[in-house]
């Protein structure tokens, strides 16, 4: 498998039209994959996911997966503990079946 590290400009490319963007197609896919991955509801549209596994094999998608999971992880200890930047732009989501205050 190759590795290479994206440029600043290529970072710049991913936002919500990252699909359409300049972007290897390889790229694109493991972006859709996060997507689904973060988003928690399911799988990637089957033509998406169709994709996905033929652009990655098994290794590759179980290291993306377990650098998401990490990633996520770490991200949500960082929040909990108090730790997030003054300036990081936060949501708030209500937990299912709570109600919204």
């Amino acid at each position: 498998m190759e590795q290479r590290n994206l440029t600043e400009d290529e970072v710049d490319l991913i936002d919500d039209d990252y699909a359409s963007s300049r972007l290897a197609e390889r790229q694109k896919f493991a972006i859709a994959f996060a997507d689904a991955f973060l988003a928690a509801q399911g799988p990637p549209h089957s033509d998406t996911q169709t994709r996905i596994e033929q652009e990655f094999g098994p290794a590759e998608l179980a290291e993306l997966g377990i650098g998401l999971a990490l990633f996520h992880g770490f991200s949500k200890m960082l929040i909990i503990s108090g730790c997030e930047p003054e300036e990081m732009e936060t949501t708030v989501l209500a937990a299912p079946g709570s109600e919204s205050r």
